[in-house]
């Protein structure tokens, strides 16, 4: 039998982990530890400890001192607007978190640890990445690029893991679906908002792609919450999945000229009958257009666009131009604009709605994800050659997620949300 201990079990990963191990028969007993403590235990195999990962090795292990686990699943991480102290931060956190265990005496008895990271791996954050994204493509170190704190985060895994005789797994989950109570910081509660004040706030209820056009029939991947929690499980028992780090999608690739439609007919919207009236530039009547703006010089793709080595190199040097980001609908202005805050507020006072959920929704995030002007994409063939062969639906994993947001009161119901008629009619 098996036991667990997962860091950042509050967030949407961590919290996804935890409710598939109890539900796994080989974990009998499962440690939770954030700064927070859980509004309630889903199962009596679960065990929660206050530690605050910022703190010195000698502090946590204090608060680790009842603490143990074969396997560790490591969720959490800190974000900081400047990527060499995110670097700095994350990679002190995770050190010391391990030099508590071994103060403790928990460490020699850890077989695996789990490390969530993501798809910055590549420097999707950085512009265009060279497309699908493989396990194996260079990282992007020296020069002009900017520190990584999963690179940061990555070395002292494998350092720790060659002194003291555990394996290692890293992921790459993308644009992760799902929801953890309290955690707005997730891209389906703000689409969601989105959406549904679009219901109330614009005209004839439309619901303009806040982002530009170039993404809107780009290709992209997502990574529901559940399917990376059950990926998780299966990597900390796979014995080839031991030192390998892997992407983990959903398994399709879609784009938002498919799902757009689809969100607008959930919400009871209607679709522009000229979602880009003036082109990739376009500007949709009434709000704040935001952008162009270029993002990292190079992009990451001239890492493989020329290659003094035969064979490796893309033979494409003119890759090297910074990517751009652009959107038609600001979504950071949007959510302060008079017209989208009154019909907010009519939501919310309806339906009971949490106002910290449109508070702390990340605006920010929702500008790049749908601004930025390239695909992402990713293979799952490493995974699947060594067995995984998980799926799921990205549609469903929006309309579950959806489903969640609903009933803890962050989005109103849709069956009611269809009735309502714009604000200015």
């Amino acid at each position: 039998m098996a036991t667990a201990i997962v860091t950042g079990a509050t967030g949407i990963t961590g919290s996804a982990i935890v409710e598939h191990l109890c539900k796994d028969s080989q974990y009998k007993q499962i440690f939770t530890l954030s700064r927070s403590q859980p509004s309630s235990s889903m199962s009596d195999k679960i065990k929660h400890a206050h530690m605050d990962l910022q703190s010195s090795a000698e502090d946590m292990a204090k608060d680790l001192s009842h603490v143990s686990g074969s396997v560790i699943f490591f969720c959490a991480y800190l974000a900081r607007d400047d990527e060499g102290e995110a670097a700095k931060v994350n990679g002190a956190m995770l050190q010391n978190f391990l030099d508590a265990l071994k103060i403790t005496g928990e460490l020699k008895q850890v077989k695996r640890i789990v490390l969530t990271c993501g798809l910055k791996q590549y420097g999707v954050h950085l512009g265009q990445p060279k497309q699908p994204m493989h396990e194996t493509d260079a990282i992007l170190e020296g020069g002009n690029w900017p520190p990584n704190f999963y690179y940061s985060q990555q070395r002292v895994l494998m350092d720790n893991a060659k002194a003291n005789g555990y394996t290692w797994t890293v992921t790459f989950p993308q644009d992760v679906l799902g929801f953890a109570k309290g955690n707005f910081m997730n891209e389906c509660t703000a689409l969601g908002l989105y959406c549904s004040v679009a219901k109330l706030a614009h005209p004839d209820s439309e619901l303009p792609f806040p982002g530009s056009k170039a993404n809107y029939m780009a290709f992209n991947c997502w990574t529901s919450a559940n399917l990376h929690a059950k990926f998780c499980l299966w990597a900390a028992q796979a014995p080839n999945a031991a030192n390998q780090m892997f992407n983990v999608v959903n398994g399709d690739t879609e784009s938002w000229q498919n799902l757009w439609p689809r969100m607008a007919a959930r919400f009871g919207c209607k679709v522009p009958k000229e979602m880009f009236p003036g082109g990739d530039r376009s500007k949709y009547d009434g709000f704040e257009a935001s952008g162009p703006s270029d993002l990292h010089d190079p992009a990451p793709v001239a890492v493989q666009a020329t290659s003094e080595e035969v064979g490796i190199g893309m033979g494409m040097p003119d890759l090297k131009k910074p990517s751009t980001l652009y959107q038609q609908v600001d979504t950071t202005k949007w959510a302060k604009d008079p017209k989208v805050m009154k019909a907010w507020e009519t939501l919310r006072d309806k339906y009971g709605l949490d106002q910290q959920a449109f508070d702390k929704a990340t605006w920010g995030f929702l500008t790049f994800v749908l601004g930025r002007e390239y695909s992402c994409v990713t293979s799952m063939s490493k995974a699947r050659k060594m067995g995984w062969n998980g799926y799921e639906d990205t549609w469903d994993s929006f309309e579950e997620t959806f489903d969640r947001l609903e009933k803890a009161k962050i989005l109103p119901p849709v069956s009611q949300l269809k009735k309502e008629t714009p604000l200015s009619s």
